[in-house]
């Protein structure tokens, strides 16, 4: 009958879901995040100090994207080994990938104003990520946010932006902080560092199909250096 039919679709339905939370849980309990930092590596510096570099990916929250860092062998501007972040995005139960890496124990100074960064691309919108280095930090529940901002990039060679500290937007995971006002961007309060590939922009809003991709898709972002502007470089630049 009907009924039947409708009752057997529904509980099909309601099955599959279950199955699907299930998943995403035993996914959350196996994500191993010790061996993610277990297994960093070291590329590029900041200021002087070097980077260390680990993934943190969508697993964390049960979702199947994976990240990838390695070295490229191909010398930068400075004679390091540059930063490769790729890997593949799975947009069922989940959507971003990133790295990170702890900056010095006193921060960003406090004459620093923007971020440089040195990179070529594949045609995807990036998110560059502060926070205090906290793992809970910039999560859903947390007090404390992660302070993001927008990295277009472009497959055409290698790109030179700086991005103004005024600019990151502080976040709460994926949805950005509503009372922006309440928040400000302590430079000496900034000790981890991140790149990020997410279905969602710093503004929280929708990353474009475009800019981001649907479905399964590999993606591809190269660092060639990432280094403090501070406001004793302008102050030179006028002089």
């Amino acid at each position: 009958s009907i009924v039947k039919h409708s009752f057997h679709s529904f509980f099909y339905f309601e099955r599959s879901i279950d199955n699907n939370k299930m998943g995403q849980a035993m996914r959350m309990m196996k994500y191993d995040r010790a061996g993610n930092l277990a297994n960093s590596i070291d590329a590029l510096s900041f200021d002087g100090y070097p980077l260390n570099w680990h993934r943190l990916d969508d697993g964390v929250m049960g979702g199947k994207s994976e990240t990838l860092q390695d070295l490229l062998m191909t010398p930068t501007s400075e004679g390091e080994s540059m930063l490769r972040f790729s890997g593949t995005i799975n947009t069922e139960g989940g959507g971003f990938a990133s790295i990170r890496a702890p900056l010095s124990e006193t921060g960003l100074t406090k004459e620093t104003t923007a971020l440089r960064i040195k990179y070529r691309g594949d045609g995807r919108t990036y998110k560059v990520l502060l926070s205090n280095g906290n793992q809970s930090t910039g999560g859903p529940w947390s007090k404390n946010p992660s302070w993001q901002i927008d990295l277009p990039t472009s497959s055409n060679g290698v790109t030179s932006t700086s991005l103004p500290l005024s600019k990151f937007l502080p976040s709460f995971g994926a949805r950005a902080a509503s009372d922006t006002e309440n928040f400000t961007l302590i430079p000496s309060e900034m000790h981890e560092i991140g790149f990020m590939l997410s279905l969602k922009l710093s503004d929280g809003s929708d990353n474009p199909v475009s800019t981001f991709g649907e479905g399964i898709f590999d993606f591809c972002l190269d660092i060639d250096s990432v280094d403090p502007v501070t406001s004793k470089e302008g102050e030179q630049k006028e002089l």
